[in-house]
């Protein structure tokens, strides 16, 4: 299991709202200038399914994440399955300083566990920089 974190400066509407609705992900779900998110959508309940496309912006590369939710508890929880196996759990917690945000998830076995906490991490630091400043 690796686990991420950051400290989201906003209220625990505003960090939940944009974590979770298509309008938003496709905003901040990147982990470098040179990727984009061009669609996204979310059926956020329990049984209920995501899916995004992230692309490099160059056309050169794109892949879809997708799974199906096994726990929401609004403001403080999401868990998921991605469609490979892997499991992730978002945990939000208000503090005085905004909202962490830690994400625990399952690492693939192709690339090495720091490429895959470096690429998460650089999302989670893109979803902190888009919500504060919107």
């Amino acid at each position: 299991m690796i686990t991420i974190q950051n400290t989201v400066e906003a209220a625990i509407d505003k960090v939940w709202d944009f974590w979770t609705l298509p309008e938003h992900i496709t905003k901040w779900n990147t982990p470098s200038p040179d990727w984009h998110t061009p669609y996204a959508e979310n059926d956020l309940r329990i049984g209920g399914r995501f899916k995004s496309t992230m692309a490099a912006k160059d056309g050169s590369m794109s892949f879809d994440f997708a799974g199906e939710y096994t726990l929401v508890e609004k403001n403080k929880a999401i868990a998921y399955t991605i469609d490979d196996g892997r499991k992730v759990k978002i945990i939000f917690t208000e503090t005085t300083n905004g909202v962490d945000v830690t994400e625990h998830f399952d690492p693939e076995t192709i690339n090495p566990e720091e490429m895959q906490r470096g690429g998460w991490q650089a999302i989670l630091d893109s979803f902190k920089r888009y919500t504060e400043s919107n």
